[in-house]
């Protein structure tokens, strides 16, 4: 993974105005090599600063959002399996809106694409996936962009901090709305 990073940096650099092409290529397919977004997104500010390498990252994680719905459109079975393991995750509970996906996008340790499916479950067509993805993406590439050398290096005792804040944002935005079936509500007794 480092040696792809570093081959993708010089690539990057030697590229010229080829560069926020190649950039945005190298979030496509990190996924392939395993490649957190965090470290995508750390390499654009580094590369492009923090306006235009958020920029790029968001078209990036935009088009890498596209390619997963239609990835997940070809393997039904694939699809199935994710279902499941939402349906284990939230018990079919919990309706996450946009605030709260934005801010699990933050979090390092949620997977991308496991938000990318929830969208393509929650959304009525393709556009409001992509818009929605789109506005999804915006957080991670910009607070990683401008602000990840500082969380990278943060101590662990920092790092719980910050992860505790982001789960308590992601509380306070949650809906706050209870919807209560007529049988349940007028049990018989």
């Amino acid at each position: 993974m480092e040696e792809f990073l570093e081959r993708s940096l010089q690539m990057i650099e030697q590229s010229g105005w080829l560069a926020p092409l190649f950039f945005i290529l190298l979030h496509v397919f990190r996924q392939v090599f395993f490649v957190p977004v965090l470290l995508v997104c750390l390499l654009g500010g580094y590369l492009f600063g923090t306006f235009y390498g958020s920029i790029y990252s968001i078209v990036g994680l935009t088009l890498v959002s596209i390619l997963f719905y239609g990835v997940i459109g070809l393997f039904p079975s694939f699809r199935q399996r994710l279902s499941r393991l939402q349906e284990k995750v939230l018990k079919g509970k919990h309706q996450l809106n946009l605030a709260q996906l934005m801010v699990l996008r933050i979090m390092p340790f949620v997977h991308f694409h496991i938000i990318s499916f929830y969208l393509i479950k929650t959304t009525s067509s393709f556009r409001q996936y992509t818009e929605r993805s789109f506005l999804a993406s915006m957080p991670p590439a910009i607070v990683y962009t401008a602000f990840g050398d500082m969380i990278h290096e943060l101590p662990l005792a920092g790092t719980i901090v910050f992860v505790i804040f982001l789960v308590l944002i992601m509380l306070a935005l949650r809906k706050k709305e209870t919807t209560i079936s007529w049988d349940t509500f007028f049990q018989k007794r």
